[in-house]
């Protein structure tokens, strides 16, 4: 399993928690956190597992998540895993969230996540948080959640799919009937 874990981080929290993301992935494979980077467009080649975490800003993803968002078409993801996480504040009057942005963007493009969105919460309303106590091993048991629904699913898919050299009678002899009325 390939995993990419694209992240952008105002603070350091999100940024924490994408590495400790990415840290548990390896286990399974390859795997990275990349910083959004304008500069650098982030390619998903050989990627199956797609990551995408943001601090909330507004309610949403940050204007850089926003823009990578912008820019991936349905054909590059086509065939990938994605999962969304954020960091924000915990308040009653804080319920969107940049993953719940960013899982609304993704489906318009015909996506949908492999798990809900997930927060990871800062302790202070201040931007820089610092995280709450547990929310970076939270954040690997949330990984470790990601990896063994994809090995299910990947096991599922596998066991439905018609195994290659396996082609039905008819398709290789001609019609059923003319199988059927074929002398033997």
């Amino acid at each position: 399993m390939n995993t990419l874990v694209v992240y952008d981080s105002q603070y350091g929290n999100t940024e924490r928690l994408a590495q400790a993301i990415a840290n548990v992935l390896r286990t399974f494979g390859l795997a990275q956190a990349v910083r959004i980077d304008a500069a650098h467009p982030v390619s998903l080649q050989d990627v199956d597992l797609l990551i995408l975490g943001s601090p909330t800003q507004g309610f949403r993803a940050t204007r850089a998540m926003q823009s990578l968002l912008g820019t991936i078409s349905f054909q590059q993801l086509r065939g990938l895993t994605v999962a969304c996480f954020d960091t924000r504040f915990r308040g009653f009057l804080w319920t969107r969230s940049a993953a719940s942005y960013m899982v609304r963007q993704l489906r318009m493009l015909g996506v949908e996540p492999i798990v809900l969105p997930e927060s990871f919460f800062v302790k202070t309303m201040k931007k820089e948080g610092p995280l709450l106590a547990g929310e970076e091993a939270r954040a690997a048991r949330w990984a470790l959640a990601i990896h063994l629904r994809y090995e299910t699913r990947t096991a599922h898919l596998a066991a439905h799919e018609p195994e290659q050299g396996n082609t039905p009678v008819a398709d290789t002899a001609g019609t059923p009937e003319q199988v059927l009325s074929h002398p033997t």
